[in-house]
C-alpha cells in the first residue's frame, strides 16, 4: 500500500512548488492572455504562466486530498493577555473536507468565547471593501453575525504598544470564504478588536 501524505507534508510540497514557479522553473505554456493571437505575441506572459502552473498544481493537490481523505486542518495556538487557546483552521493552501467543516463548527463557540474574553473593553470594527474600510460596531452587532455563521477563526497583531484581535466568522468552504470568491455559498466577516482610540491595521 502506498504512503498517504499528511497535511503538513502537502503544505511543504506546495511551498516548494510555489518557489519553483516563482523562479520560473515551472511554466504552463500556451496561455492566451487576451484571446487575440496578434496581441498576445507582444505581451509578456511569464507571470501568468507561473501563476497558472502553480494553480494547476494546487488543484491536483486538492484532488489528492479528496481522493485520500487528507484533512486540510492544522492546529494553531494563540496566547493573549495570559490566556491560551488551541484551535483548528484550514491551511490557506489546502481545502476543507466535509469532516474538517464539522471540526470547525464544533470549535466555533470556544473560539468566539476566547475572542470575547480577550477583547473585553476594546473598540470593535467590522471590515468591508476587502478590509480597506472599517465601521465601528458594538457587541450586539457581533452577536448577530455569530448567529448566522458556521465557523470561526482568529488572527492576532501585537507589539509592545498595540493589540488587534481579528475574529473571522465564516460559512461554507473556508478556501472560498476569505476573498469573497464563493459568495453567497461561502464567505466570511471580519471583526477587529483594538485598544480604545486605535484603528485596525490587519
Amino acid at each position: 500500500m502506498s504512503k498517504v501524505y499528511t497535511a503538513q507534508e502537502l503544505i511543504k510540497i506546495l511551498a516548494d512548488e510555489r518557489q519553483a514557479c516563482l523562479k520560473g522553473k515551472r511554466l504552463k505554456l500556451e496561455i492566451p492572455v487576451s484571446g487575440n493571437p496578434v496581441i498576445d505575441q507582444f505581451l509578456i506572459t511569464d507571470g501568468l504562466q507561473q501563476f497558472t502552473a502553480y494553480q494547476d498544481f494546487k488543484t491536483a493537490i486538492h484532488n489528492y486530498q479528496r481522493e485520500n481523505q487528507v484533512s486540510g486542518i492544522i492546529w494553531r495556538e494563540v496566547t493573549v493577555k495570559g490566556k491560551n487557546l488551541n484551535y483548528p483552521e484550514v491551511d490557506s493552501e489546502l481545502i476543507a473536507l466535509t469532516s474538517d467543516l464539522e471540526i470547525l463548527k464544533a470549535a466555533k463557540n470556544s473560539i468566539v468565547e476566547f475572542w470575547y474574553e480577550v477583547s473585553m473593553g476594546m473598540d470593535l470594527y467590522l471590515s468591508f471593501n476587502n478590509s480597506k474600510q472599517y465601521q465601528g460596531i458594538v457587541t450586539s452587532d457581533v452577536e448577530r453575525i455569530v448567529q448566522r455563521t458556521e465557523w470561526a477563526g482568529l488572527c492576532k497583531w501585537e507589539n509592545s504598544s498595540f493589540l488587534e484581535m481579528i475574529l473571522q466568522l465564516g460559512w461554507g468552504k473556508p478556501e472560498e470564504a476569505s476573498y469573497k470568491r464563493g459568495r453567497p455559498q461561502s464567505g466570511s466577516e471580519y471583526i477587529h478588536a483594538v485598544n480604545p482610540g486605535n484603528r485596525p491595521i490587519g
